[in-house]
């Protein structure tokens, strides 16, 4: 039995290793200013005051918040941790359709404008429910999301034309938002 390797189409990674270097250049460049202002020796005060204020942000929040978790889209699944949504259960042609009129899933908002604190894509479901997924950029991941449905589906027109005949019930959130306003400020956004 051989099996293809799907192609990626969306990834995105913890940002562990991104938010670590960002963290490493403040600290970093305040050291250094500090050197040149005072003496080396208390210039290496400042990186130890990193590593002490890294450690439990960047391993609490980096690689346990919702927002930095790995997800990873496919033309056969969608992956959100360990967790695998297989695209048999996506309802792609409610995501094209909604995609086609310049929304998201299950949101009623433009995709173009929507804020920062706004961090939940809905991935709807045939049996109509809809799965929330935190994302750092959701536009991102919702842009490529409605090209492939509506890639998948048959393009556009095909897309309107089956939409305007099929009957499906509006997608049900399994599980509410993490705030009626979305996420709001992360400490994390500083260095995002």
């Amino acid at each position: 039995m051989t099996t293809t390797k799907q192609p990626v189409l969306y990834r995105q990674g913890t940002g562990f290793w991104s938010m670590t270097a960002k963290w490493v250049l403040v600290f970093g460049a305040v050291s250094l200013l500090d050197g040149l202002i005072r003496s080396w020796g208390h210039a290496l005060v400042w990186p130890v005051i990193g590593i002490l204020l890294w450690v439990p942000f960047g391993i609490g929040v980096v690689w346990y918040a919702k927002k930095d978790q790995l997800v990873t889209l496919t033309t056969g699944e969608l992956r959100i941790r360990r967790k695998r949504l297989p695209m048999e259960q996506v309802n792609l042609l409610h995501v094209a359709r909604l995609w086609l009129e310049g929304r998201s899933t299950a949101d009623e908002q433009p995709v173009p404008e929507w804020a920062r604190s706004l961090r939940v894509v809905w991935v709807p479901l045939l049996d109509g429910r809809a799965y929330g997924v935190e994302f750092r950029d959701p536009a991102a991941f919702a842009k490529v999301f409605g090209a492939f449905a509506v890639a998948t589906c048959g393009g556009p027109e095909t897309v309107r034309t089956r939409a305007a005949a099929a009957t499906y019930p509006e997608p049900r959130p399994m599980r509410a938002r993490s705030g009626d306003a979305g996420s709001g400020p992360d400490l994390m956004d500083v260095f995002g």
